[in-house]
């Protein structure tokens, strides 16, 4: 197996203290902004980071730290839409899967020339990790944005610096059975790792309805594999989408994640513990649907004025 690399440049060594810290912030603002979840059905004995996923599940960290730095090799990338690609990145160990756990994260970091302090970013594998050897990520390039612009001019054969894992929210199989998803834009990716694990998993029997909402149809990524789920899994997810500015004779409706359309669309009662929302995109979007927060100046969401509680909303 792979070992994990001991030394980096003199320059990046220096700011090796700060990453775990910044890295963990850097986490809970960008979540939405780029990412993609994946899953893993059970802690791995033998992950990427090494025996037992040093500070990942099975290691001396405990479940859901953040483990060792280590250094991913790129083996394809994929143009999807104007803006985003696929990144396919070969593991250390070819026989390891990634370590992860439903929901959980990598953190991504590299340092621009002549900078002190790295670039650190959340993002999630999209594939489905029972497949050993690699992960992938689909990365939305932002105007001005140093790391999807960095992760956008890797050529195969570059290599990125990573960390990992770290998990979000735990999930557990069958504890509510109706699980609603909004997105909106590139905050699908932490949704399509979610529904992946839910109905990969056979004995899992959650119902999902996921509100995939964005701005042009070119931007509905992982549109091919969501359809394919549904077919697959008729009784079991649905999907919803709506589009902004859709093109000259578009199939898709014309509109935004408003409340009519969640009254329309959401499943399973307001009023139960059976009912899970999960939120992910544009902070404007979240602030809508979800609410903000503050003593003065909070206000509530189109969830909470439509009944939902807060223990039953979960934003990524």
């Amino acid at each position: 197996m792979s070992q994990l690399p001991s030394r980096f440049p003199r320059k990046t060594a220096v700011v090796l203290a700060v990453v775990g810290v910044v890295g963990v912030t850097a986490v809970r603002r960008a979540s939405c902004q780029n990412q993609a979840f994946a899953e893993s059905p059970k802690p791995c004995e033998r992950g990427p980071w090494g025996p037992g996923g040093r500070g990942g599940p099975g290691g001396p960290g405990g479940p859901g730290r953040m483990g060792a730095f280590t250094t991913l090799r790129l083996e394809s990338s994929e143009q999807v839409n104007h803006n985003t690609k696929r990144l396919r990145f070969r593991l250390p160990d070819p026989a390891a899967n990634t370590g992860l756990t439903l929901t959980s994260a990598i953190i991504t970091f590299h340092k621009p020339k002549d900078a002190w302090l790295p670039v650190i970013r959340p993002y999630t594998p999209i594939n489905n990790i029972n497949e050993p050897g690699y992960i992938e990520l689909l990365v939305k390039k932002y105007p001005n944005g140093k790391a999807s612009t960095y992760l956008h001019s890797l050529q195969p054969g570059d290599t990125l610096n990573i960390r990992g894992p770290m998990r979000r929210y735990p999930w557990r199989p069958n504890e509510f059975e109706h699980v609603n998803l909004i997105a909106g834009g590139a905050g699908i990716t932490p949704m399509y790792q979610l529904i992946q694990g839910i109905l990969n998993n056979p004995e899992d029997r959650s119902k999902i309805k996921l509100i995939f909402g964005v701005n042009s149809d070119a931007d509905l990524v992982l549109k091919n594999e969501l359809d394919a789920f549904e077919r697959k899994f008729p009784d079991r997810f649905k999907v919803v989408y709506t589009v902004s500015d859709p093109g000259e004779g578009s199939p898709f409706p014309k509109g935004k994640i408003t409340k009519e359309l969640l009254e329309r669309e959401l499943v399973g009662a307001k009023d139960s513990k059976g009912t899970k929302v999960f939120l992910c995109g544009p902070p404007g979007m979240e602030a809508s649907v979800a609410g903000t927060k503050g003593r003065f100046f909070g206000q509530a969401g189109i969830l909470e004025e439509m009944g939902y509680s807060k223990e039953q909303i979960q934003k990524f």
